[in-house]
């Protein structure tokens, strides 16, 4: 339906996005929260209508796609109000000390917008994580320009929401080629955006093939950037003895209803699920079996999903000493993903690399360690995650530290008691891990922290007050809290 960009449109859309960049980086913070404010009272005013294509193309049902329509608006508005805070500008001001020996000169830091940004949209959340998703709000707000290649998988969603941006840019009188979208199955395109000489940061939420070809073009450039992308993880869950022994039937219903969450399409999907042999891990084994068998297979977002599903579960199940448990008793038809759990000891996980591998579905792996010692090797053989989840009581906390400790190091999330499904969108959510779960695990794709992806510093030394930004000046016309002296202030100095 849509033709793939050729390569100068895309040089056009590049230079229009550049002339953009130097209009909207002198907008003020509300000039930009405006237009964010905007793009979500657009895309609510697309009505039903969008609810009905996006069905057509993912296979989500219309409560999941209204629930993540609202997110998206609210990420839009909210970004908005911190980016109209300016907390993410982090600003810095050391005032000068002349009498000092040597003299010490006045310096201000604050974050400064980086430039175009590419994003490209995710295939499992058509409306939160594409078009006007985390990524584009983010890079709106920190005085960017975007522009999205939208997933083939859902391409007239984005085409919809594109057209909402455009008129939210229109009514807010917004520069020229402050946003672009376009259309691109092959890897041409991408390449293409990707290496273009003006683009200077880059979003993607996707597989670990998709972000690290992203990653690797990026760092061929003359001119390397910074791709913020988030890739794989399988997020593995520790079960601990004496929580079993409280609530191991809890658990197991918990956890079916995680693995099975959305067909086990989220980034967050508790793929690993670690345990001690004892009784209680039978028993919760047993009990996430029977769970499982009555959890009826779904359509899942598209044929191309549905196909990598069946190989990579085959493949997982077709591992030496792995043991299917359960898979649902209903049987799936085409494109629906069957609920599946398997088990296998902790030598053979430590054995094989292919049981590290991420299966994107509602397919969950139960790994049976012979004592504690195990599973801190099983931890230390993980790669980075985004989520990493302890059930446990206080007591399982407090006498197996050095699990803990070692947790901690392959994260972005520590999660205790709960299920890793489901991403809270406020300051203090991080959402980005260690390699290969992102490639940069400084930064999260989710709360207006992420604003910070696509800014970077610079000082202003010796410069007078009416030359500096207004973010910086002596009166403070923003309002916003500075750092003055290594004190926090939003007094006018």
């Amino acid at each position: 339906m849509y033709k793939d960009a050729t390569a100068e449109e895309i040089d056009v859309i590049m230079q229009e996005a550049w002339k953009a960049f130097h209009a909207y980086r002198k907008l003020s913070l509300k000039q930009r929260a405006d237009f964010m404010r905007a793009i979500a009272s657009e895309i609510d005013n697309l009505g039903d209508e969008l609810l009905k294509v996006t069905g057509e193309e993912t296979n989500l049902p219309e409560a999941r796609l209204r629930n993540e329509r609202a997110r998206t608006m609210f990420q839009l508005t909210s970004y908005a109000d911190a980016c109209e805070r300016g907390d993410w500008l982090e600003a810095r001001i050391d005032t000068a000390v002349p009498d000092r020996n040597p003299p010490k000169p006045d310096i201000r830091k604050m974050l400064v917008p980086i430039g175009p940004v590419v994003v490209f949209g995710a295939s499992n959340f058509p409306f939160a994580y594409s078009t006007a998703g985390g990524d584009t709000a983010c890079a709106f707000a920190a005085g960017c320009p975007v522009i999205v290649k939208g997933h083939p998988a859902h391409a007239r969603t984005s085409e919809m929401v594109a057209l909402a941006i455009f008129k939210a840019a229109e009514k807010t009188n917004m520069p020229k080629g402050i946003f672009a979208h376009v259309h691109g199955a092959g890897n041409e395109v991408g390449e293409a955006l990707i290496k273009h000489p003006f683009t200077k940061a880059v979003g993607f939420t996707g597989s670990f093939i998709g972000g690290k070809q992203l990653f690797d073009w990026a760092n061929q450039r003359k001119e390397p950037i910074p791709v913020f992308a988030e890739m794989s993880s399988i997020n593995p869950v520790f079960l601990l003895p004496e929580k079993l022994k409280q609530s191991v039937a809890d658990v197991a219903k918990l956890y079916a209803g995680s693995i099975t969450l959305g067909v086990g399409q989220f980034c967050t999907n508790p793929g690993l699920i670690i345990g001690l042999e004892s009784d209680g891990l039978q028993t919760f084994i047993n009990s996430l079996g029977e769970e499982i068998k009555k959890l009826a297979p779904a359509a899942m977002l598209h044929p191309g999903i549905f196909k990598n599903y069946v190989e990579k579960r085959a493949n997982s199940l077709s591992q030496p000493d792995v043991e299917t448990i359960a898979v649902s008793e209903t049987e799936p038809q085409l494109n629906q993903g069957a609920p599946t759990v398997a088990s296998a000891s902790g030598q053979a996980f430590l054995n094989n690399p292919v049981l590290h591998q991420e299966v994107f579905g509602p397919y969950s792996l139960v790994i049976r360690c012979k004592d504690m010692t195990e599973m801190i090797n099983v931890v230390n053989n993980l790669e980075g995650q985004l989520t990493a989840t302890l059930m446990a009581t206080e007591t399982d906390i407090n006498y197996h530290e050095e699990l803990v400790e070692a947790i901690k190091n392959i994260c972005g999330r520590f999660i205790l008691n709960n299920v890793p499904t489901g991403v809270e969108v406020c300051l203090s959510m991080q959402h980005g891990g260690p390699f290969p779960s992102t490639t940069d695990s400084r930064f999260t794709s989710v709360g207006a922290d992420g604003i910070k992806r696509f800014a970077s510093p610079i000082a202003f030394q010796n410069w007078s007050n009416d030359l500096l930004p207004a973010e910086l000046r002596n009166e403070n016309p923003l309002g916003i809290w500075r750092t003055v002296n290594n004190q926090p202030a939003k007094e006018t100095l």
